[in-house]
């Protein structure tokens, strides 16, 4: 008999945590990782037009770390016997590499910039935010449940990445960045 992709299961809003758990699709936890695998979808995307083979295969190992964070978080603390694999600090020190690389490419930051410029840059933008917000879901969770913190950095890591991943991108497309300059 072949596999459906729908169970029916969910239909009156709950949803099953690995371990059993079911829990309101809109729980805070389901937020997180929800958050978490919208994000992996928009880094997906970056991934797709890239034409650099080096940051293609950055995005290809960030996307299976948050698939990582995400099934962590689509555990139930408790309950769950699955074993899963980890984040290592070096996977957060990957990306403070990256970071380094770009930050000697790009020229020196002056002020705040205005998110676009390019296609490419807006969906870093767009990319970034997601990666925020995820962070704070993933915080919001932590205050009251077991979080490891290393998603939690490597979440706050991954933004920044983001952002230089953007400037790197204004800089290889030749486009503008466009400076904040607040009306008073």
């Amino acid at each position: 008999m072949a596999f459906k992709i729908y169970t029916k299961t969910g239909d009156k809003g709950l949803t099953s945590l690995i371990g059993g758990t079911r829990l309101p699709k809109h729980h805070i936890r389901i937020e997180a990782y929800g958050t978490v695998d919208e994000l992996n979808s928009h880094i997906g995307l970056l991934r797709d037009i890239t034409t650099d083979k080096t940051t293609s295969d950055l995005l290809i190992h960030i996307q299976d770390r948050l698939f990582t964070i995400g099934s962590h978080l689509a555990a139930d603390p408790v309950k769950s016997k699955m074993q899963l694999p980890p984040i290592f600090e070096e996977d957060v020190v990957m990306l403070e590499k990256a970071i380094d690389v770009i930050d000697k490419i790009v020229p020196e930051m002056k002020s705040f910039v205005l998110p676009g410029g390019h296609v490419h840059v807006s969906y870093c933008h767009i990319a970034r935010c997601v990666c925020r917000r995820a962070e704070r879901s993933v915080l919001r969770l932590a205050e009251n449940e077991l979080v490891d913190s290393i998603h939690i950095k490597y979440l706050n890591r991954l933004s920044d990445y983001l952002f230089m991943l953007s400037r790197w991108f204004t800089l290889e497309l030749k486009a503008s960045e466009i400076p904040w300059k607040p009306k008073m």
